[in-house]
């Protein structure tokens, strides 16, 4: 049975995105949650969860000795698949410009931006309900069909400097990258643990994709 190591750094949305990855493996894959760097580099797959500001996130991660290493030495060097959401998605830039500039793991080359939409209605933080545009035929997104609507909450967005890396994008008083994709590298803006079956749909791709 394979098994998923879902990165424990403090983020705040961990045990729901625990409870959704065992909902979506239906007892086929081993979740398990976990900092120990052995275990995840030695994972099959890897999910890093993320709620808050890019730097405190980041600043989790570095403190905890050895996990970067680990994450790289799975994902980067023996090529295991892996999903970021939504701050784990925008960890996978190169910088983020929350409260000044924080380098980030630079996995996918980019930054991370705040929102500026360009309808004065258009809230930020985003959060609600929105429909997924220009969804690519990458094997994540199989069953997220252009319309399909996914929960967001965020003040930020991770914009890649090839727009090639861009798996789907959604509006929010202008356009913003919605899911990024690169080689075995993925990340949702969106949380698909608490996207309804939309949200199921998408981890049970993740769980299933072979490259």
């Amino acid at each position: 049975m394979q098994r998923v190591a879902l990165i424990d750094y403090g983020s705040g949305n961990l045990r729901s995105a625990e409870k959704a990855l065992v909902r979506a493996a239906d007892g086929k894959s081993e979740i398990v949650v976990t900092c120990d760097p052995e275990a995840v580099a030695a994972a099959d797959r890897v999910v890093l969860p993320g709620v808050g500001a890019f730097a405190a996130c980041m600043s989790a991660l570095e403190a905890r000795p050895g996990l970067i290493e680990a994450m790289t030495e799975a994902v980067r060097r023996r090529g295991a698949p892996f999903l970021g959401v939504c701050v784990g998605m925008q960890l996978m830039a190169t910088r983020g410009l929350e409260f000044g500039v924080t380098p980030g793991l630079d996995w996918i080359p980019g930054e991370v931006r705040r929102l500026e939409p360009a309808d004065p209605a258009a809230k930020i933080p985003h959060m609600g309900w929105n429909a997924l545009t220009g969804v690519t035929d990458h094997p994540l997104l199989s069953g997220l069909k252009d319309g399909r609507a996914v929960y967001f909450t965020h003040s930020f967005a991770f914009y890649p400097d090839d727009p090639a890396d861009v798996a789907a994008w959604a509006e929010h008083g202008g356009r913003f990258p919605a899911a990024v994709a690169r080689g075995n590298m993925a990340g949702v803006q969106f949380h698909p643990e608490k996207s309804q079956h939309s949200g199921l749909n998408l981890l049970a791709s993740f769980l299933e994709w072979r490259l």
